[in-house]
């Protein structure tokens, strides 16, 4: 290990000591090869995850604005579910999908018809069945985002491991050569604050998004559920005017 630190050292005199990004990662210990590849796809991972959640919210948000406004043009609630109920779109037409199938079904069987008991039972069940929709649609959206948070929490460390081992590498060819000339510390140190570099880039996007896309789906959600008590009090007034 030492006889090979100082042969790379003696040929450093005479060849010039390649401080690019390539030539750090290609001259760097194996160690902090690993600890720069992880991060490099810890970063890319990241920001495939952003760019997919940032551009599926907002398209979901524009299908749950069409929808809206079909639900609320005054027409039957019926013809809307024929057309969407079998393929919904987005959440929000999936929770309404999901109502009207349970409205549906227990029309057929009489239920909207009966004692105040009954319909009480009904509207208890259409409700559950909103909310399990609407937790199994939310589910879905907030996949990968404990990567980021893990990512955001962790890279930074990762990085300064890397940074760590490089600086390690850094004192053993100093002890090896019993010489502190920069030729020798350089590339060492440089590894240590690659490291750190590529850590903080992996970390700082994936922190910002965490905060930003659990922001926007707390007020989706917030949407849907604003949605569903609208929707159970429309089904509740039915109840009571058929009564």
């Amino acid at each position: 290990m030492e006889q090979s630190i100082v042969d790379s050292v003696q040929l450093a005199g005479s060849a010039h000591t390649d401080l690019s990004i390539v030539g750090l990662f290609l001259s760097a210990d194996p160690i902090v090869k690993v600890v720069i590849f992880g991060l490099v796809l810890a970063s890319v991972w990241t920001w495939a995850i952003i760019i997919d959640k940032i551009l599926r919210i907002r398209r979901l948000r524009a299908r749950a604005r069409v929808f809206e406004d079909s639900f609320w043009s005054g027409g039957s609630l019926e013809d809307l579910y024929d057309r969407i109920g079998n393929a919904p779109t987005d959440p929000m037409s999936a929770t309404f999908a999901a109502a009207m199938r349970e409205w549906r079904r227990s029309a057929a069987r009489g239920l909207t018809a009966k004692g105040e008991e009954v319909r009480a039972s009904l509207r208890i069940r259409v409700e559950q069945i909103m909310n399990l929709t609407i937790g199994r649609e939310m589910e879905q959206l907030e996949r990968n985002m404990s990567f980021l948070a893990s990512v955001g929490s962790t890279a930074p460390f990762v990085g300064l491991f890397g940074t760590v081992w490089g600086i390690m590498d850094a004192f053993q060819s100093i002890a090896a050569t019993k010489t502190t000339a920069l030729s020798v510390v350089a590339p060492g140190i440089a590894e240590a604050l690659f490291a750190t570099a590529l850590g903080l880039i992996a970390a700082i996007p994936a922190v910002v998004a965490y905060n930003k896309i659990s922001h926007d789906l707390d007020r989706f959600a917030q949407r849907l559920e604003g949605f569903s008590g609208e929707f159970i009090s429309i089904l509740s007034r039915q109840l009571d005017e058929g009564a």
